[in-house]
Parts: structure tokens; sequence; C-alpha cells
């Protein structure tokens, strides 16, 4: 089958479409990736790929159109967006290729699905929508909009549009069902749960060597709806000079989360890295004792599975949860950590629960972790469930 893959980013950006196109590859489809430049994480169009439009990666035909650079202004992300919109529907319009089937990966913003839209319409050809990013959800979950707003009316108008023309709608967590149900009012018969693999799956390699005897990693980012301002007063609960807790990542809540390491004398407890590229921060991963995910419950993306909750179950290590709806039942499901209530006195309880277990019975936590990602989330599982997809039309 040739296929179609529409997503904003793509390798090197750092998103989990890049694996996706390279092993439908693998399964035997002809793929062809419609991306922008790379510049996400980047504040710049990466030199190397200014005026390149297009290559061959792994087997993956990319094309790339013009985008406007985002870095950390409102302003420069929203022309990011309107830049892609723009030039790949422009694209589209230029393409004389047949394919027979179009997959857009959803991430923000929800303008991506306009190009595959467009293909659909011109060349009658089904198009199939994997939503791992709600929307307009997650403008509000974050705070970009209020949703009494003109601005989330749009969005909401813009966003209904955009899903209502797909042949099938495949979503990264069960709960987004419901969001697709009680908010924007579909019919869910077309929709399809199948869930995003891990970013990082190589769990081989060097081992970052921690100083202490029990270390705690969070790795992600920073945001307002991860319960940052949670570890630091979880960790003023602990008494044990043992248990150290290490932070990597950068967001919103980064300059607050080094306030209070200093405001509260924590800086013996907690340590932040800073941001860190993720082939290495895979050696922090593997060094670890324990690892932590918490994602506040509030909205319909609260009730969604992390996609760190998948990569850190991919490294079999006891994970530390603060999640709700689905996050909560796979954490409950793989039987592999403990879920904590969304407070300090619980967070602080289940870790030093955990510090008090034997290496074996924390190694046998890990270990089914690593069993139920294999079984639901591997790379291998997902590209199977798109596969299977793609059959029907």
């Amino acid at each position: 089958m040739k296929i179609l893959v529409v997503c904003q980013f793509y390798y090197p950006e750092n998103f989990v479409i890049t694996k996706i196109a390279e092993e439908l590859v693998k399964i035997g489809h002809d793929v062809t990736v419609l991306t922008g430049k790379p510049n996400y994480g980047y504040d710049k169009i990466l030199p190397e790929y200014k005026k390149v439009k297009y290559e061959e990666i792994n087997g993956v035909k990319v094309h790339r159109v013009n985008l406007v650079a985002r870095n950390k202004s409102r302003i420069s992300i929203i022309r990011n967006y309107l830049s892609f919109w723009r030039n790949s529907k422009k694209w589209i319009r230029k393409c004389k290729e047949k394919f027979d089937l179009v997959y857009s990966m959803s991430l923000s913003p929800v303008t991506i699905l306009s190009a595959g839209n467009l293909y659909k319409k011109l060349h009658n050809v089904p198009h199939v929508v994997h939503c791992v990013d709600l929307w307009p959800e997650s403008v509000l979950i974050t705070h970009a909009v209020k949703e009494n707003s003109l601005v989330y009316k749009i969005l909401y108008k813009w966003s209904k549009a955009l899903y209502s023309k797909a042949d099938r709608v495949l979503v990264g967590s069960p709960s987004f069902k419901d969001y697709f149900n009680d908010v924007l009012g579909f019919d869910t018969s077309h929709i399809t749960y199948v869930p995003q693999p891990s970013l990082v799956e190589d769990t081989s390699g060097p081992i970052y060597e921690f100083k202490d005897e029990f270390n705690i990693l969070y790795c992600g980012n920073l945001g307002r709806i991860q319960l940052i301002p949670l570890i630091c007063e979880s960790m003023k609960l602990i008494t044990n000079e043992k248990i150290k807790f290490h932070v990597i990542g950068m967001g919103p809540k980064t300059e607050e989360l080094k306030k209070q390491i200093i405001d509260n004398n924590l800086e013996n407890k907690v340590f932040y890295h800073g941001p860190i590229p993720a082939r290495i921060a895979s050696n922090y991963f593997r060094g670890a004792d324990a690892l932590y995910i918490s994602l506040s419950g509030n909205g319909y993306v609260g009730k969604t599975i992390p996609n760190k909750l998948m990569m850190s179950m991919a490294f079999a290590k006891p994970i530390i949860t603060v999640l709700s709806g689905d996050g909560k039942d796979v954490a409950e499901a793989s039987n592999g950590g403990i879920n904590c209530d969304e407070n300090p006195e619980s967070v602080a309880e289940a870790i030093n629960k955990l510090y008090s277990l034997s290496l074996e019975e924390r190694k046998k936590l890990g270990q089914n972790n690593q069993v139920y990602y294999q079984e639901h989330f591997s790379l291998k599982v997902v590209s199977q469930l798109i596969d299977s997809c793609f059959k029907e039309f």
C-alpha cells in the first residue's frame, strides 16, 4: 500500500511518528512523509536543513515544506502552526503522486490534519487520523486560552470540522472516545483505541551511575499539568538521607522547581539536571532505582495515558505514579509499582514503601512493567494495530 503520512514533526525532531513510519516500511508499505523543516526544541530551523526539500531516511521518502521556526514566544508558535498549515496544503495541491491512503498523526496543532483532508478530497482516498493530543482541550488545560473566549470558540469549530472529515480516528487513550462523544458530539463507532509507542525503546547501553543508594527519576516536561511542585513537597517529608530525587526536563515550572529546592533546603535531596537529549537521558533511566510519573487529573487530558508511562515501563523499573483515568488503569494493570493520590503525604508514603522492598521485589515490579509494555505498547504491536486499520479500507 502506498501511504502518505502527514505530520508537522519528523526526524531529527524527537517524535514517535518517525519510528512508526519506518516500521510501516518494514511491514511492506511504500511510505512518503509530508513534514516541516526541523525546528522544534532548537528555536530555529536547523542550518543543515534550510535548503532540504526532499530526502530518504531508512526507506521513508520525506518531503519538507518551509515554515516559521518556533521559539519560546506565543507569537512564534502561532506563526509556526499557520505556516505549516498553509505550506502543507500548497504542497498537496501540487502533488501529482497517487497514494492509497493518508495517515495523519494529530499532535499539536490540530491544523496538521488540513493537508490530509485536502488530499482525501482531491483524490478520493481514505484519511486515517491518529489523535494523540486532544484539541481544543489541550489549549484549555495549558491555560493558553479560556473556555468562554472567542479564540476557544473558533478553535472548537475548527477542530470539530477537521476531525469530522476523517474516515477513521485512532485515539491514543481510551478516554479520548468520551471527549469525542461528550464534547465534540461525535458518533464514536469509527474511533479505535491505538496507543502511541515509546519514544525510546532501546533499553541497552551505558548506565548513569548515581552516587546514592536509592535514586528516583522524573524525566519529562516540567509543565503546568505535571504536578511538578508535588516533588519538593513530598521530599520535604522524606527523612531517610539515602533517598534522592532527580529531575530531568524543562518547561513553565522549571524556575519554580529550582526555587522550591532552595527555599526548602532540599539541595541534598532533590537534584535538577536540566534538559538532556533522550539518547543521553536513557542512561539515567537505566541507572535509576525507581521512576516517577505525575499528571493532574483535571480535564480529559488528565485522564489519558502519558507517553512517558509507556516509555518508563520499557526500562523494567518500578514506577511511582500519580495518575487517574486511563493512566491509573494501566499502572495498576501492569502491577509494576505504586499509584498515589495527588498529595505529598501519599507520594512520600509510596517512596518509603518502595525503598523498604528488597532488590528482588523491586526487580520483579520492573519486570512486570517491561512485560506489560512489550504486550501492549511496543513499536511492533502498535504498528501492527495501525496496519490492521489500514487493511480495512
